[in-house]
């Protein structure tokens, strides 16, 4: 739980320090007033990593330097991120050890819901691939030790790929066998996670329409699900002339997609908003229990404006579930916060 955060030329503010309850934070505020660089300097501290910008944006104009200090139980926090000669060099000191990045045990698990991620069920496979892949991070030691790999194999093979030399092009198969091993393991993951979303996705959606309904995730690849990695290195193979012409890679899992089937009609042919907003506030609440899950403790839940973007019954349903975990919630409207909150919750007025 984080009791307390301070920061310094941090987005817009120069020095501010802000108090918060292991329960329902809301950050109330007009336009403009900050709200989101406050949850912003949350997520840093948690993740070590923002979701909206470069970090340069992160340092307060005409200053060479942001700082973020927080409280986490007993621990002490320090985010530092400096600007020397137009490069940014970031660090993080947890108690009185310095280091350079934050891995996924010294992370704080985070589940983040904010408005553009609405377009996460209807736009391009590279934001559900990211979805997943987040949460794997979160949840999987090694996975972005695995996926940071797969990504080094790739970028290589792409660069053979544009090199027309005869002995570049006779190091691909070395490159063929390593991609294929690392992205089969990739492609496993995923298909295990998706695999546990369904296990009662449509049993959560159903409760937040109040109606029955079918969900199903699925994993969409022109390979073999089952023998991934061998199908892989084999379309490869097959593939090496006219990847040789496209001068990339045409194959593989950061080519793939994850589908999303409501009874039984594909969400991303043509939901309804409302489907939509019901659906990813599923996949947020099923997000918050699978981390919880895998790690053993409670995620922090960030919502960044989009409380005002349900109805009653998704409100209400939302409500119920924040209960029970350290919540950063901000928003315009303050009536809305009354009416909800006020009463379990800690208002934090800009």
């Amino acid at each position: 739980m984080i009791t307390n955060i301070r920061l310094q030329n941090f987005r817009s503010y120069k020095d501010a320090s802000f108090e918060f309850e292991e329960g329902v934070n809301v950050i109330v505020g007009p336009n403009a007033s900050g709200k989101t660089n406050l949850l912003e300097a949350v997520l840093m501290i948690a993740q070590g990593k923002s979701y909206r910008a470069k970090e340069t944006e992160l340092i307060r104009h005409r200053t060479a330097w942001a700082r973020i200090d927080a409280d986490i139980g007993s621990s002490q926090r320090v985010v530092k991120i400096e600007e020397q000669n137009r490069l940014v060099k970031k660090s993080f000191l947890l108690d009185d050890k310095v280091v350079l990045r934050l891995t996924t045990p010294k992370q704080l698990p985070t589940v983040l819901f904010e408005p553009n991620q609405l377009q996460l069920l209807t736009t391009s496979p590279e934001q559900r691939r990211s979805f997943i892949d987040n949460l794997l991070e979160q949840t999987t030691t090694e996975f972005t030790q695995i996926k940071n790999r797969y990504l080094r194999t790739l970028a290589q093979r792409n660069a053979l790929l544009k090199n027309s030399d005869r002995t570049a092009v006779n190091q691909m198969f070395v490159w063929d066998i390593r991609l294929s091993e690392l992205g089969g393991e990739i492609a496993e993951r995923r298909q295990a996670i998706i695999k546990l979303f369904n296990q009662d996705i449509a049993e959560t959606y159903s409760a937040i329409a109040g109606q029955k309904h079918k969900v199903k995730l699925g994993y969409s690849t022109k390979l073999s699900a089952a023998n991934y990695a061998s199908s892989l290195l084999k379309k490869l193979e097959s593939d090496h002339q006219l990847d040789l012409l496209r001068g990339f890679t045409g194959s593989g899992p950061h080519r793939d997609d994850i589908t999303l089937d409501l009874d039984g009609r594909a969400v991303q042919d043509g939901a309804s908003r409302g489907e939509t907003r019901t659906l990813l506030l599923a996949l947020k609440i099923k997000e918050a229990q699978l981390i919880e899950q895998e790690r053993g403790v409670k995620p922090l839940l960030l919502l960044d404006d989009v409380f005002g973007e349900l109805d009653g019954r998704r409100r209400q349903t939302l409500t119920d579930f924040l209960k029970t975990y350290q919540v950063f919630i901000t928003t315009t409207d303050a009536d809305l916060i009354v009416k909800n909150f006020t009463k379990t919750s800690n208002i934090i007025a800009l």
